[in-house]
């Protein structure tokens, strides 16, 4: 029996581990703990939903690492990382696409730039990277802007999504006994006669060990746990998602050369058909700054224009802004207090989604050497998640299944194809969706062309009857 609650008192026993934060982060930190069946484990999300911060808003890679520092933490987790979610992908159905990157260069300073990138690709373990030429680059992307010089194309790399994942890590975890507290935000914590005791609306949580996976507010409960060990600030990143009739236009991920800030505005397709151009590297002072502002997407649109300039022509289908956890190191934070019982996983930037698994698994670790007794290991029961990807074919598009459910065949939102079927589904799973965004993660409904405008009121209708 699966345990989520939004709402009521908390349980009033101590659990062996508390996670704190159900991020893609979080959630795969709960999911390898469950593979731990004697441990009593809560993961507590301050939103209503698994995913609803930084886990939600991104550029959807699944990066190689090639142009991490080399040597660091996050070069060997995201290198790690890398191979494990690409495996765990395939085994539970969320749809990866390998399309390969292009480094971009569009004057010789960046041109220049390249065999540095190349030589570092190779120190992270990243070996099979090639200089193009202008000919071989616009023979791969004929729509690409005038004037590029060549490119440094990283095969490796891949788009894939980033709802399922973290949709995947939780639903997995909750059905191995893990409980899932969401709406759950932690006020204070506080750790006497070994015991952290958390003070949340909802009541008291009280744990033996705990994992601060709190995304923007890892840097305030690590705090409140007496360490000082790094500032969050929020660095916005506004992205602009094109209508699917513009994917023709790209098929690689269009990367700029990084800089300090990040690896800067890029064009890429989704696993959803669709097409991002972003993101804006703006740091904020404020943790909820997730609007959208037009001199952002003008911007956005001015490099769009040099990158690909056809794209310009397409419809907009969205526009959203994702907040990362930029710290001022160059590297994860992710440490062990064990005299506290704790362990920090913070500054875990726009890699994080690649090396969540990797993640994990150091983190699983580091709490073992606490004193933390894991007890026997059993893999949890693998999950088979409903793939939103438009590579593969869409519910009703499959004969066999309409004949077997007719609600599969029934379309609700045409935009994104999305059945009566799988929106049943969706708000009879393990972790239902307490909203319509939450909804829309799970099918893509409400997230084509017309942005629910004809669709809406019938999903709101199926969600309204179907919600628990």
């Amino acid at each position: 029996m699966t345990t989520v609650t939004a709402s009521g008192p908390l349980p009033e026993d101590t659990y062996d581990v508390v996670i704190v934060g159900a991020g893609v982060v979080g959630c795969a930190i709960a999911r390898r703990l469950a593979h731990h069946p004697a441990l009593r484990v809560a993961l507590v999300e301050a939103g209503d939903d698994v995913g609803q911060g930084t886990s939600k808003a991104n550029t959807a890679i699944l990066h190689t690492g090639f142009d991490a520092v080399p040597g660091s933490l996050e070069a060997r987790l995201v290198r790690d990382g890398s191979r494990l979610l690409a495996a765990y992908a395939a085994e539970s159905g969320i749809p990866v696409e390998p399309v390969g990157a292009l480094l971009v260069a569009w004057d010789e300073e960046q041109l220049a730039a390249l065999p540095r990138l190349a030589e570092k690709a190779a120190r992270n373990d990243c070996h099979d990277t090639r200089l193009l030429g202008p000919a071989d680059l616009y023979a791969r992307e004929p729509h690409l802007g005038p004037g590029a010089l060549g490119a440094l194309h990283v095969p490796g790399e891949s788009v894939i999504c980033p709802w399922t994942t973290t949709l995947a890590y939780a639903t997995q975890a909750v059905r191995a006994g893990v409980h899932l507290h969401l709406e759950t935000p932690v006020e204070h914590a506080g750790h006497r006669d070994g015991v952290h005791h958390l003070t949340t609306p909802r009541g008291p949580l009280r744990a033996r060990r705990l994992v601060n996976a709190a995304g923007l507010h890892a840097d305030t409960l690590d705090r409140a746990l007496g360490h000082h060990d790094f500032t969050v600030t929020p660095r916005r990143g506004q992205l602009i998602v094109h209508d699917s009739f513009a994917r023709a236009l790209v098929r690689h991920i269009l990367l700029p050369v990084p800089t300090a800030l990040g690896k800067g505005v890029l064009v890429a397709p989704t696993v959803h058909g669709n097409v991002l151009l972003g993101p804006t590297a703006e740091d904020l002072d404020d943790k909820g700054a997730t609007e959208s502002t037009a001199e952002g997407l003008r911007r956005l649109r001015e490099q769009g224009r040099r990158i690909l300039p056809a794209l310009l022509d397409e419809e907009v289908t969205a526009v959203y802004a994702g907040l990362r956890a930029a710290t001022e190191h160059d590297d994860y934070r992710i440490t062990a207090d064990p005299a506290l019982g704790s362990v920090t996983a913070g500054g875990i930037r726009s890699t994080g989604l690649t090396a969540s698994l990797a993640i994990a698994d150091h983190v699983t670790g580091l709490l073992a050497g606490t004193g933390l007794d894991l007890g026997p290991e059993r893999p949890p029961d693998p999950v088979r998640m409903p793939s939103l990807g438009e590579a593969d074919p869409r519910p009703h598009e499959r004969p066999e299944l309409v004949a077997a459910d007719p609600e599969y065949g029934v379309l609700v939102c045409h935009c994104e194809r999305v059945s009566r079927g799988e929106i049943r589904d969706a708000l009879a799973g393990p972790i239902p969706p307490r909203g319509l965004d939450g909804l829309r993660r799970r099918t893509r409904a409400r997230a084509g062309r017309c942005q629910g405008f004809h669709c809406g009121a019938a999903v709101r209708e199926l969600f309204e009857e179907g919600r628990p």
